[in-house]
């Protein structure tokens, strides 16, 4: 058993979940361990469950996943992360990878091979969606945001005020505006309603 890689999977559609996990449960030597519906929990699985991959959705209530990935790599750097995502934005790619995820596919494929990226990222090698190609040819991707700006936009998309962020992320509230700036530098977008509307639209956070 000592070959087993044990596996959570974070989405927060339960059918999605299912569907993963019968995915992953079809092949020997695999056993999903536990699941989780959004990143704070994932983070508290990881950290009772001990998996040695996370199947981990990127836009996920209150906390994606790229902040996830951050945390769960900073707690327990021996987990692998995988991300799963709608999204084709190079932007959310980048942000992913460099939170530490060992992998990116995208979730809308019908010929998603799920089973081969867990054995890929298990052993330490890095996965990425082949429609992603441009990425690794050094294609300009979007502008990109931190993690903590992440945090950020998230909270801004829905309606918290600087204070509140700065409550919530444990931040001054001069910490919270200058990331707010730096975020709408980064992005060339100048008032929040805009803001709000292409980070929705683009899938850098989750309304739910």
């Amino acid at each position: 058993m000592n070959n087993e890689i044990t596996v959570l999977l974070v989405d927060d559609h339960s059918l999605v979940r299912k569907g993963f996990r019968r995915m992953l449960e079809d092949e020997p030597g695999i056993r999903v361990v536990g699941e989780a519906s959004d990143g704070h929990e994932a983070v508290e699985a990881v950290d009772a469950l001990r998996p040695r991959v996370v199947v981990m959705d990127f836009s996920l209530p209150s906390m994606n996943g790229a902040v996830a990935t951050r945390r769960i790599r900073e707690i327990h750097p021996e987990t692998e992360v995988l991300v799963l995502s709608m999204h084709e934005d190079l932007g959310c790619v980048r942000t992913c990878l460099e939170a530490g995820a060992r992998g990116y596919l995208l979730k809308n494929a019908l010929d998603l091979e799920l089973v081969s990226a867990v054995h890929k990222v298990a052993c330490g090698e890095a996965v990425l969606d082949p429609r992603l190609g441009k990425l690794a040819e050094g294609a300009p991707a979007s502008p990109k945001l931190s993690t903590r700006e992440l945090e950020v936009l998230q909270l801004i998309v829905h309606g918290k005020s600087n204070k509140e962020i700065a409550t919530v992320l444990d931040l001054s509230v001069n910490t919270v505006a200058v990331h707010r700036a730096n975020i709408m530098q980064t992005l060339d977008i100048h008032n929040t309603a805009a803001l709000v509307v292409y980070a929705i639209r683009t899938g850098l956070v989750s309304i739910a």
